[in-house]
C-alpha cells in the first residue's frame, strides 16, 4: 500500500515557489466560495508516521487560506471531561459549521491505531472501532459534509534520519518524546495496522490520500493540490446533489400524498399505541403513597450513581399535553439540582442548523455521575421534522440508523438510557388543551402550533409507530407510558427509572 509513497519524489525550491502562488490564490478563492455558496462543512484529518509532516501541512493550509474560518484541533490524551463521556463526544463537539473548515490532527484514528499496535485490542475489536468511525463519517457525508483524510508517510530509513535530525537540533529537540524511538522500533507493526485501518475506512465519501512526506516542498504542494481538487469537486457536485434531492423529494411527496395509510385490508392503520390500556389509573391516596416511596428511592439511587460515576440520560417524547413536563418535575423534585440538567428542545437555532442535527444533542451528553433529561430530543428528526417537511424523505429514513448508533455509543460507555413515550388519546389531549386555556398560569403552554399539530394526529401517530418499531432495540427499548391518568403515568416513569438505576448501581 505504501510503496507509491516511498519513491523519493522531490520538488526544488524554485519549482515550489513557481506553483505555490497559483495554489495559494486558488485555495483562497475556493474558501470564499465555500463560505458564501457552500451549504456544507469541510473536515480534514491528518494522520501518519512521526515526522511525516502533519504539523507543517496543517500550518501551511492555515497560512494559504484565511485562518479565521478554519478551526484546528490537535488531539492528545482525553481530558477528564472528555474521558467521562463517549469517545466521539469530543469529535462531534469540534465539528465545523457549514461554510467553514475543520482540521483534526491525531484524531479519531489515533487511539484505535495505538491500541491495536500495543495489543490492547484484538482484530475484532479494531473492526468494531473502525465501524464506529465509518458510521460517523457516513453520517457527516450523507448530510453533505466534505470529508478528506491524509496519511503522511515516511519509509523506515527516512523516518530514522528525520528523528535523528530532530533529536540533534537544539531548537527543535524539545519536540521529541521518549516514545518516538520506541515507536520507530515498532515501525512494521504500525504500518501493518495502518494498512488495515486505511483499507477498511477508505470510502468514496471519506477517502484517504497517502502523501510521501520525505521532501517538504513535494508534500506541501501535494497536500494543497489534493485539498483544492477535492473541494472543487465537492462544490460542483453539491449543486447537482441539491437539485437532484429537491426533485426527488418533490416526487416522493407527490406519491405519498396519493397514498392513504392502510393496514392492507382497507381499514385505517393500527399503531402500537392502540394496544395501550389507557384506563389504567391510581387513586389519589395510593398515588401519594407510591410517589413518596419512589421519590425517596430515586434520591438514594441517584446519589449512589453520582458516587459510582454512572451517568443517566432520559428521553421524553409524546403528543402535546401528554404529561412530559409533569413527569420530569416529579423526577427532578427528588434529585440534587447540582447533578442533573433538563434540556427542553424546540426548533434548532441558526448555529444548530449549520451542523448535523445530532450535533446539538451530542453537546448535551452528561459527565460521569450526572443525569441529563431531554424534553423532546433527537427523535424530532423522525417526528416533527418528518411530518412538517423540515427533513427530506432520505434524511429522516437514514436517521433511524444514525440514532441507533448514537444511543449504542451512550450505552457502550455505561450511560443508563431510558426513553419514555408518554401517551394519551386524542380526546384527553383536547380536554387538557381546554383546561390550559382556562388556567391563567398554564395558558402559556398552549400555542397555535399545538392546535396545528393536533390536526395531524394520525400522521404523528404513524410516525411514532414507525419510530418505535425502528429504534426500540434490546439495549434501549421504548417505555410506553399510559398517561391518560397522570397519577398512573408518573408512578410508572419513576418506577422504571428506579429499577434501571438499581440494576446499574448494583443495589
Amino acid at each position: 500500500m505504501f510503496q507509491t509513497a516511498e519513491l523519493g519524489q522531490k520538488l526544488s525550491k524554485k519549482q515550489f515557489k513557481q506553483q505555490e502562488l497559483q495554489l495559494w490564490e486558488n485555495l483562497l478563492s475556493l474558501q470564499q466560495r465555500l463560505r458564501h455558496e457552500g451549504d456544507f462543512p469541510v473536515l480534514v484529518d491528518f494522520a501518519g508516521v512521526r515526522g511525516g509532516g502533519k504539523g507543517t501541512s496543517v500550518n501551511l493550509l492555515n497560512r494559504w487560506m484565511d485562518a479565521r474560518w478554519i478551526v484546528t484541533h490537535a488531539y492528545t490524551k482525553p481530558s477528564d471531561e472528555e474521558a467521562e463521556r463517549p469517545t466521539f463526544w469530543r469529535f462531534w463537539r469540534h465539528l465545523p459549521p457549514k461554510g467553514q473548515i475543520g482540521i483534526h490532527m491525531s484524531g479519531r484514528y489515533s487511539r484505535p491505531l495505538l491500541d491495536y499496535v500495543y495489543g490492547r485490542i484484538s482484530p475484532t475489536d479494531l473492526t468494531h472501532e473502525l465501524d464506529r468511525i465509518n458510521n460517523f463519517e457516513k453520517a457527516l457525508a450523507d448530510d453533505g459534509a466534505m470529508v478528506l483524510k491524509f496519511w503522511m508517510h515516511l519509509s523506515r530509513d527516512v523516518q530514522k534520519k528525520r528523528l535523528e535530525l530532530l533529536e540533534n537540533d537544539p531548537l527543535r529537540s524539545w519536540r521529541m518524546s521518549p516514545e518516538d524511538w520506541k515507536h520507530w522500533e515498532m515501525y512494521d507493526k504500525f504500518i501493518e495496522a495502518a494498512e488495515r485501518i486505511i483499507s477498511y475506512t477508505n470510502t468514496g465519501h471519506a477517502p484517504w490520500e497517502i502523501i510521501e512526506g520525505e521532501d517538504l516542498n513535494y508534500r506541501s504542494l501535494r497536500v494543497g493540490e489534493v485539498f483544492q481538487q477535492t473541494l472543487e469537486r465537492h462544490l460542483m457536485t453539491q449543486q447537482i446533489r441539491q437539485k437532484y434531492l429537491a426533485e426527488l423529494r418533490e416526487g416522493v411527496s407527490e406519491k405519498l400524498n396519493e397514498i392513504t395509510p392502510s393496514n392492507g385490508n382497507g381499514s385505517s392503520t393500527i399503531t402500537i399505541m392502540d394496544g395501550l390500556d389507557l384506563s389504567l389509573a391510581l387513586e389519589k391516596k395510593s398515588y401519594k403513597k407510591k410517589l413518596a416511596y419512589y421519590k425517596a428511592r430515586l434520591a438514594g439511587l441517584h446519589q449512589k450513581a453520582v458516587q459510582q460515576k454512572i451517568s443517566t440520560t432520559l428521553v421524553f417524547e409524546g403528543p402535546d399535553a401528554s404529561g412530559k413536563g409533569g413527569s420530569i418535575r416529579q423526577i427532578t423534585n427528588a434529585l440534587d439540582a447540582r447533578f442533573y440538567k433538563v434540556y427542553p428542545f424546540a426548533a434548532p437555532t441558526d448555529i444548530e442548523n449549520a451542523h448535523h442535527y445530532l450535533w446539538r444533542f451530542w453537546n448535551c451528553v452528561p459527565r460521569a455521575g450526572r443525569m441529563t433529561i431531554f424534553d423532546r430530543s433527537w427523535y424530532g428528526r423522525v417526528l416533527v421534522e418528518r411530518i412538517e417537511g423540515f427533513a427530506g424523505d432520505d434524511e429522516w429514513r437514514r436517521a433511524y440508523s444514525e440514532i441507533n448508533d448514537f444511543e449504542d455509543q451512550l450505552i457502550e460507555h455505561g450511560v443508563v438510557l431510558l426513553k419514555f413515550w408518554m401517551h394519551v388519546d386524542k380526546d384527553e389531549q383536547l380536554r387538557r388543551f381546554k383546561a390550559r386555556e382556562e388556567t391563567p398560569h398554564k395558558r402559556w403552554k398552549l400555542c397555535d402550533e399545538d392546535w396545528r399539530n393536533r390536526e395531524k394526529w394520525d400522521e404523528y401517530a404513524l410516525a411514532a409507530h414507525e419510530m418505535i418499531q425502528q429504534t426500540s432495540v434490546r439495549n434501549s427499548p421504548w417505555i410506553l407510558v399510559e398517561n391518560q391518568s397522570k397519577h398512573y403515568g408518573r408512578i410508572k416513569v419513576l418506577k422504571s427509572l428506579c429499577n434501571a438505576l438499581e440494576k446499574a448501581v448494583g443495589d
